[in-house]
């Protein structure tokens, strides 16, 4: 007969397992700064979070609405400066998960969208999570409202095209031509770096360097600031040292309403405590 003295210690420690609290993560998109521009499902996460893993460009106002117990990790990137390596983040969120922990992985914008958020849940999935994903404001919908920019447009724009402006040793494998076709409004992410790159490439390809062409700075906050131009005086009229990021750059005719169509004003913003500024 078999010897199973180990077993009832092996039952106990199984259903010792089993009573662990089971870990949960919620990667959560915190939209382009207003905290106003949270989703209510995303409130609800941040006010039951017992873990936050959150960026650089989440504002105080948006963790000023999370549960004060839970333990914030800051692992923001700035370029060049990242505090941890999307590895490490990978593994944070697997780490806290596993000790049962309700974590929220909080993103400015949207996950899916220049987030990584694709890759953080291919790895909790992979691990057997239990994981959700909330979708954010992105800067380009959220951005453009408040500047008064609409991305499409029967008279100027059928499409629109999402791009990184994050350029690889100042160059980019974008496909320029096709960026260069008319009719469509562009949208730059994380440009102003690259800003003078893109707008030689644009104009190389084809598209008129009397383009309409702004860049948002700070959007939907009280800082909010629309620098106005065309491809061919905006880069040269603008002092990029000046510009505080998060920066959002958009191309094309639907640029031109701006003039009119600008109704958010960051002064009345900030006197009716708007102020939702982003940590630099």
């Amino acid at each position: 007969m078999k010897d199973d003295s180990n077993g009832p210690a092996r039952a106990e420690s199984a259903a010792s397992s089993d009573r662990r609290p089971r870990g949960r993560v919620s990667l959560v998109g915190a939209g382009p700064g207003d905290p106003e521009l949270l989703t209510l499902k995303a409130l609800r996460r941040l006010e039951a979070a017992e873990v936050i893993l959150h960026d650089r460009l989440v504002s105080e106002e948006i963790l000023a609405l999370a549960n004060p117990a839970a333990r914030r990790v800051y692992v923001g990137k700035v370029r060049s400066d990242h505090s941890l390596q999307q590895s490490g983040i990978n593994q944070a969120l697997l780490d806290w998960a596993h000790s049962g922990k309700q974590v929220v992985r909080l993103k400015g914008g949207d996950p899916f969208i220049f987030g990584r958020g694709g890759e953080e849940l291919e790895a909790l999935v992979a691990q057997g999570i239990e994981v959700e994903v909330i979708p954010g404001i992105t800067a380009a919908s959220g951005c453009s409202a408040y500047a008064g920019i609409p991305l499409t447009h029967r008279d100027h724009a059928q499409s629109v095209r999402l791009v990184t402006g994050h350029l690889r040793n100042g160059s980019s494998d974008l496909d320029w031509p096709a960026l260069a076709s008319p009719g469509q409004t562009l949208v730059f992410y994380m440009g102003l770096h690259g800003m003078q790159e893109i707008r030689r490439q644009l104009i190389a390809h084809g598209l008129p360097p009397d383009t309409p062409m702004a860049l948002i700075e700070q959007g939907t906050t009280a800082r909010q600031r629309v620098h106005r131009g065309t491809l061919a005086t905006l880069p040269s009229s603008l002092d990029s040292s000046l510009v505080q990021p998060p920066t959002l750059i958009i191309v094309g005719g639907v640029v031109g309403l701006h003039a009119t169509l600008d109704w958010f004003d960051p002064g009345e913003a900030n006197a009716r405590g708007w102020d939702t500024g982003h940590r630099r």
